[in-house]
């Protein structure tokens, strides 16, 4: 495995991500623990999860998998550098929602730690990420309740998620004033077929010394070889991917990656992978894996040389937007 500094910071990461999302809803406690022991093994060091996640099977089930990982020892939680999230309202599905229990108020912040650190059987989260925007909660507030909680120990640092690039400005701005150490990393879509945050996202994160973490870096599935596995029939598709495929000019898109890399002898999934982490500010694309297997295949990703000749033909098939205001001014 390969590592580099997460943003501005000391800290040191793996160049892939465990994303845990589907623990819990597609992939259960013993293979969940059969996952992370394999990433942890591989030198994954990065784990990603939310407070929300699990929501099928109950929200914060995912949180409670990884505690019970966490609590078989064997330094696990000592090696792993553990991100989770907030925003998303956490009342079980069913009951009425009340006042508070959602956003990033000051209250809801201290609520949603405690809450994350039971579930997550540990006394600290390394990062602590806004899932979204709140655009009722100013930043001077979130800044002093995340500077009361580094001051208590119970996290280390704060990164967002799906955040535009003014409000990564906003934020950091906002916190150098205070004196806070604002946001180390940023969540964001980023993928060969979505390039959007190539506009602003990703410049302002450079800027600020914020790394970037590519979330479904597959685009749910579209660039992991998804028209070869139809033709196979070892895959039905559906979800993102199948409304994306109903799109002719998607399709002609993605049969041109196909037969591109078909051709270079590449797997569709790691190199879409393997490109990302080419590209300026990346620090650690998010993986998704269901199973072990799948996992096996992300980790061959770091390992594969892109030549520049593959990058160019990458880039005539997916052409990024250009930076801003270029893409759309002068």
């Amino acid at each position: 495995m390969r590592y580099t500094q997460l943003g501005r910071t000391g800290l040191k990461v793996s160049r892939l991500t465990l994303g845990t999302m589907n623990f819990g809803p597609q992939t259960n406690d013993a293979d969940s623990h059969t996952i992370m022991d394999a990433a942890l093994g591989a030198g994954v060091n990065y784990f990603d999860t939310a407070n929300v996640y699990g929501q099928t099977v109950g929200k914060g089930r995912t949180e409670e998998i990884i505690g019970t990982w966490f609590a078989q020892g064997g330094g696990r939680r000592d090696k792993v550098v553990l991100a989770t999230k907030v925003y998303g309202n956490m009342t079980p599905d069913g009951e009425p929602t009340w006042p508070n229990h959602d956003r990033l108020s000051a209250l809801n912040i201290r609520r949603e730690v405690e809450a994350s650190l039971r579930r997550l059987q540990t006394d600290h989260i390394d990062i602590y990420q806004f899932h979204h925007i709140d655009r009722q909660t100013p930043f001077e507030e979130i800044w002093q309740a995340i500077d009361t909680l580094v001051a208590q120990g119970k996290i280390l640092y704060a990164g967002s998620s799906n955040f535009p690039g003014y409000k990564i400005a906003q934020a950091n701005e906002t916190a150098r004033r205070l004196g806070s150490y604002g946001l180390v990393s940023e969540q964001c879509l980023y993928n060969l077929a979505v390039r959007d945050a190539e506009m602003e996202v990703i410049p302002a994160a450079q800027d600020y010394g914020v790394g970037v973490i590519p979330w479904s870096p597959l685009h749910g599935g579209l660039l992991g070889g998804v028209l070869k596995k139809e033709g196979e029939g070892s895959r039905r598709t559906g979800g993102r991917a199948a409304a994306e495929l109903a799109k002719p000019e998607v399709r002609a898109r993605v049969q041109a990656y196909e037969d591109l890399l078909d051709k270079h002898g590449l797997e569709p999934g790691e190199v879409a992978l393997a490109w990302l982490l080419t590209r300026p500010g990346v620090t650690s694309p998010i993986v998704g894996p269901r199973t072990a297997d799948q996992l096996t295949s992300a980790l061959r990703a770091v390992e594969l040389d892109l030549s520049q000749e593959l990058l160019a033909s990458l880039d005539e098939i997916f052409p990024g937007p250009g930076p801003s205001p270029e893409s759309f001014a002068w």
